[in-house]
């Protein structure tokens, strides 16, 4: 009873990082690149992953498995839009493996040895219960709570109720509440820590991908700021959103609010292949789509230390090895 008591309470404590941590995974499948955990960082390739976490004694605890991307399973998922929710999907389910795994190590006894080549096993309720946090959080302060604000506004204001304004006011809303929750959230010294572990997963990312060593000191001089960010996918989304609202007829909060939820899937495929083209072609489209973003890991990254740096090295290498032990080739942007 008593450790159930103990895991409880750090599960409500770390229902923020819950929520916040779905924004720092990048959304691309095919190129390296990761997530911010509790005290560590996720690191995968296109055939593998690798988990590792800072332990409170020092140590490196590593977890690390292959993967199968969701169109080698299921041919289907090769078509367009089909591919960015199976591709979102499995970053979803694999970055809760990653967050319960580190939340795990976390709490382990300082002297106690690392659980090394520890492989990641997720109970279904448990992580039923964290898709539900993310998303009824993603429902209700994103969809519901912009609508009722635009609603109450063109109720007070007539002309608020013209079909663009309207969008517009509840899509400016919804930008809003997302900086607003990221600054807040910042200003936490939990948050801070993994904004910090995000730092280092960029610069390691960045060293890996245009110098070719990895090591602390090339990844010391790198900049934390990476155009892939799930941050600038995000914001992608929040764009592409507004435009496909102006095309729904609906007047009544209710039919708007069922049209909203019945557009994620479209709207998630539709940014997820517009993120793809742009970062395929390197042009305009992709410095449109990835400053915003860039913009907002002022606040969502920190410079990492040392020890956070060289934790985000062990994740990238072990990845790496699992990657070429598959034969499997390393594509970089």
């Amino acid at each position: 009873m008593r450790l159930f008591s103990t895991n409880a309470r750090y599960w409500l404590r770390s229902l923020p990082r819950l929520i916040v941590l779905p924004i720092l995974q990048a959304p691309e499948e095919a190129l390296m690149g990761g997530q911010a955990v509790i005290e560590g960082v996720m690191m995968r390739s296109p055939h593998s992953y690798a988990v590792a976490v800072r332990q409170p004694g020092g140590t490196i605890a590593v977890a690390k498995d292959y993967l199968e991307k969701p169109s080698e399973k299921h041919p289907w998922l090769k078509y367009p839009l089909l591919r960015g929710l199976g591709t979102l999907g499995q970053a979803m389910v694999l970055g809760i493996r990653a967050l319960r795994y580190s939340a795990e190590q976390a709490m382990e006894e300082p002297g106690k040895p690392a659980q090394a080549e520890k492989k990641v096993e997720l109970s279904n309720w448990l992580l039923a219960a964290n898709l539900a946090l993310s998303l009824g959080f993603f429902v209700f302060f994103y969809k519901y709570v912009p609508l009722s604000l635009a609603t109450l506004i063109s109720r007070r204001y007539p002309a608020a109720g013209n079909l663009l304004i309207f969008n517009f006011l509840d899509g400016a809303i919804r930008i809003l509440l997302f900086l607003g929750f990221l600054f807040f959230i910042s200003q936490w010294k939990e948050i801070r820590r993994i904004f910090e572990y995000h730092g280092a997963e960029h610069k390691v990312v960045w060293a890996f991908e245009k110098r070719g060593a990895i090591d602390i000191e090339t990844a010391r001089g790198c900049t934390r700021f990476h155009p892939r960010c799930g941050t600038s996918f995000l914001l992608v989304v929040m764009a592409i959103a507004m435009v496909f609202y102006m095309f729904l007829p609906f007047r009544s909060f209710g039919m708007r609010f069922v049209g909203r939820l019945a557009l994620l899937p479209v709207i998630a495929g539709v940014s997820y292949e517009l993120i793809r083209y742009a970062a395929k072609s390197q042009g305009k489209l992709w410095r449109w789509a990835a400053q915003p973003g860039l913009w907002l890991q002022r606040v969502t990254t920190r410079e990492p230390d040392d020890s956070q740096l060289e934790t985000a090295i062990k994740a990238i290498d072990t990845a790496m090895e699992l990657e070429k032990a598959r034969g499997g080739e390393l594509v970089v942007a």
